[in-house]
């Protein structure tokens, strides 16, 4: 890691860089999180367990729904009503293929 920054300011970037992110994943709500996890290997809800288990290792109180509002933006079932379209078997072939590896 590089030493340009002090602690401090490479955590105020670390923060600025994950609010645009979670940002740019609430706007871009036509991109299915199983797109997400076949491209990334990462998705949305894989994102609110980090802040979540980030939260609870420093003794705060958040739950799995909590820390999903906070990245959706909304509450779960409702983004999901909303944005979730049923995954193609097409989609559903690349999950599978992409994460044989990682059971």
């Amino acid at each position: 890691m590089s030493d340009k920054f002090d602690s401090a300011t490479r955590t105020e970037l670390e923060a600025a860089a994950f609010r645009r992110l979670v940002d740019h994943l609430r706007e871009r709500t036509d991109v299915q999180n199983i797109d997400l996890m076949n491209l990334s290997g990462f998705c949305r809800n894989c994102l609110s367990r980090w802040y979540q288990e980030a939260a609870n290792e420093k003794g705060l109180d958040l739950d799995k729904e909590e820390a999903r509002e906070i990245v959706y933006g909304m509450p779960y079932a409702e983004w999901r009503a909303k944005y979730q379209s049923e995954a193609t078997p097409e989609q559903k072939a690349a999950f599978e293929k992409s994460h044989a590896n990682h059971g």
